[in-house]
């Protein structure tokens, strides 16, 4: 079952998500659910928040992605098919001092066909329970490093137009004020 994805100006979108504490069928029935809308949405992740539920819980899938990318999962370097989509519980991201970040373009399923550059380090260590709350360390870089900071930055009610330059919000600024416009007419619907 696909669930509807929350459009940029609705408040859910900047809420705070409560940390995960029962690891129980629901939860991973919710989990599931958001794989199968974010696959159905064309996304690479997908956040609670964006389906409606302030929860420290995410979703990312970079399977068909082209991108080059590095990760280490719990010590090893396992085949993406073993672990994608990838259920992220209660994230803790640290970036080591010194990480070199860099500029990409971005997009974001609750932006639908608006993207902007955003500065992000390229590398990160993640902490994380997945949906049976067993504990996992991921190491990333490049695209799967981005990918979980953008969807971890909605679990803490950031989005990714908050690490825009006000140069690159400039480009964008018109059809996000459409957008928000069409997300109120929606709301009283």
């Amino acid at each position: 079952m696909s669930l509807r994805i929350v459009h940029y100006n609705d408040p859910i979108l900047r809420k705070k998500g409560e940390a995960v504490t029962i690891f129980d069928a629901s939860l991973r029935k919710l989990a599931t659910e958001m794989i199968a809308t974010m696959h159905a949405a064309g996304g690479i992740g997908l956040a609670a928040q964006q389906v409606g539920r302030a929860l420290q819980l995410c979703v990312v899938d970079l399977r068909e992605s082209d991108a080059d990318f590095d990760w280490e999962l719990d010590g090893a370097h396992p085949p993406l098919e073993l672990f994608m989509p990838m259920v992220i519980v209660n994230p803790v991201i640290t970036i080591a001092k010194g990480t070199p970040a860099e500029v990409v373009e971005e997009g974001c399923l609750s932006f639908p066909e608006i993207r902007g550059d955003v500065k992000r380090a390229v590398e990160i260590a993640v902490k994380f329970q997945d949906e049976h709350g067993v504990s996992h360390v991921l190491l990333c870089n490049e695209l799967l490093a981005r990918c979980v900071m953008h969807e971890a930055d909605h679990l803490n009610g950031v989005l990714f137009i908050d690490h825009m330059t006000k140069k690159t919000y400039a480009k964008i600024d018109e059809a996000v004020k459409t957008l928000v416009q069409e997300t109120k007419a929606a709301a009283k619907k």
